[in-house]
């Protein structure tokens, strides 16, 4: 597989960590030190970043990684994978981290459901922005809120793809979503993607959970 120029943009130690741990949890060590050996990071196996929030993980090693799985179990294998890797993701760190910790309070949990996304997701994409370079930020239109990051450490430097491909994103925004709303699920789709050629990665979300039918 082709090396990625280094991007000089980071993630946490933290993040990069929780990320690569959530990938071994759905994979199995074995599965994940193959991606890792297939994206040429095989100094990584048995040596994940450290557990501190220094910005040290490389994007492009970061985009390596989703590559790999790309190319290892295709794009629905991957996608699924990586949807299932960041809701764990989220679970395992975010939902707990600085601004989002009061979401699971008495005063925050009693708020109308639009008022809870309206203050949670501004909350998370600050917390992206502050402890990585992953710049990230939220709009709201009548329907819908915009996720929208603008350095993306998924599809760092790609332009080669046809399809949207932040899955992981995609399932951290799930489990964020359903945490903020209290048990709700939500619909989130990739409207723009780097990797297309386009200037941001775009998630919409949809104001209105998803009607679950018996």
């Amino acid at each position: 597989m082709e090396q990625i120029p280094k991007s000089g943009f980071y993630y946490a130690n933290r993040f990069a960590l929780t990320s690569l741990e959530a990938y071994e949890g759905v994979m199995g060590k074995n599965g994940f030190n193959a991606i890792l050996n297939l994206a040429g990071l095989s100094h990584l196996i048995e040596n994940y970043p450290q557990d501190n929030l220094e910005r040290e993980f490389d994007f492009a090693d970061f985009t390596a990684i989703h590559i790999a799985l790309e190319e290892l179990y295709g794009l629905r294998g991957g996608r699924g994978l990586a949807l299932h890797a960041g809701r764990k993701t989220f679970n395992d760190l975010l939902k707990n981290f600085g601004a989002l910790a009061g979401v699971g309070d008495m005063a925050f949990t009693v708020l109308p459901l639009q008022t809870k996304l309206r203050i949670g997701l501004p909350s998370a994409a600050k917390i992206f922005s502050q402890v990585t370079d992953q710049y990230s930020t939220v709009t709201e239109t009548d329907d819908e809120f915009l996720w929208t990051i603008h350095r993306c450490p998924i599809c760092w430097s790609r332009k080669d793809s046809d399809k949207p491909i932040c899955y992981i994103s995609i399932g951290i925004l799930q489990a964020m979503l359903t945490w903020i709303s209290g048990g709700l699920e939500f619909r989130v789709n990739e409207s723009k993607c780097k990797a297309m050629g386009e200037e941001v990665c775009e998630f919409i979300i949809q104001k209105a959970p998803i009607t679950l039918t018996i």
